[in-house]
C-alpha cells in the first residue's frame, strides 16, 4: 500500500535481540527496541507483543541460530569427543570475537537475571541453559565416556562455556578464554585416556 511502511521482521528481531544482547533486560525500554527497530511503539507491540514476548521471541531466536553451530560442532562426539568439545567452543570463541555481536552471551546474560524477569522469561532461561546442558550430555554419551562421566563432563562444559561468554564480557583476553578452554580439554582427553 502506498504510504503505509513496510518493514523486515527478521531484521526488527535482529536488532531486537542486539539490543538484548548488548543492554540486558532490565536496562532495555520499550523505547529502545522502538529506536533499534524503527517501530513506532504501537506498531512494536502489534507485531511482536508486549516486552516479555518480544524478548521470549529474541531468546528463541539466539538458541535456534547458535543451537544448529553447536549442533554441528558436536556431530563428531561418537568417534572424536575432544575434537567435538574443542568444535563446540569453537563456536562461541568465533561469536565472541566477532566485532559485530555483543560481547558474552544472550543466554547467559538472561540467567543472570533471573532475579528481575517475569516467571515465564526466567523459565525460559533457566530452559535454555539446561538445553545446552542436555545437548552436550547426548553428545558425549554416545562416545566412549560412560553414562557418569558424561553427564560430568556435560555439566562442566556447559558451565565453562557459560563462564567463557561471563569473562569476555568483563574483558578478558582471547588468550586467556583459550586457556580455560584447555583445561577443560586436557581433563577430557586424560579420563578418555583412563579408560
Amino acid at each position: 500500500m502506498a504510504g503505509k511502511k513496510q518493514f523486515d521482521m527478521d531484521t526488527a528481531l535482529d536488532a531486537a535481540m542486539i539490543q538484548f544482547w548488548r543492554a540486558g533486560y532490565a536496562d532495555t525500554s520499550v523505547g529502545d527496541l522502538s529506536r533499534v527497530t524503527g517501530l513506532n511503539r504501537s506498531s512494536l507491540y502489534a507485531s511482536f507483543g508486549d516486552k516479555d514476548t518480544l524478548f521470549l521471541r529474541c531468546l528463541e531466536r539466539y538458541a535456534a541460530r547458535y543451537g544448529a553451530a553447536y549442533d554441528a560442532a558436536l556431530s563428531c562426539a561418537a568417534t572424536d569427543p575432544v575434537a567435538a568439545v574443542r568444535a563446540f567452543f569453537d563456536v562461541t570463541l568465533e561469536r565472541i570475537a566477532d566485532p559485530a555481536l555483543p560481547d558474552g552471551c544472550l543466554v547467559a546474560q538472561s540467567a543472570m537475571a533471573i532475579p528481575v524477569l517475569s516467571q515465564s522469561v526466567a523459565a525460559h532461561a533457566k530452559e535454555a541453559l539446561g538445553f545446552q546442558r542436555r545437548r552436550l550430555r547426548a553428545a558425549l554419551e554416545a562416545g566412549p565416556l560412560g553414562d557418569k562421566d558424561a553427564e560430568a563432563f556435560a555439566e562442566h562444559t556447559a558451565a565453562v562455556n557459560q563462564s567463557l561468554a561471563v569473562m569476555s564480557r568483563a574483558g578478558a583476553s582471547p588468550a586467556q578464554l583459550l586457556a580455560v578452554v584447555g583445561v577443560t580439554l586436557d581433563a577430557l582427553s586424560q579420563a578418555l585416556r583412563g579408560r
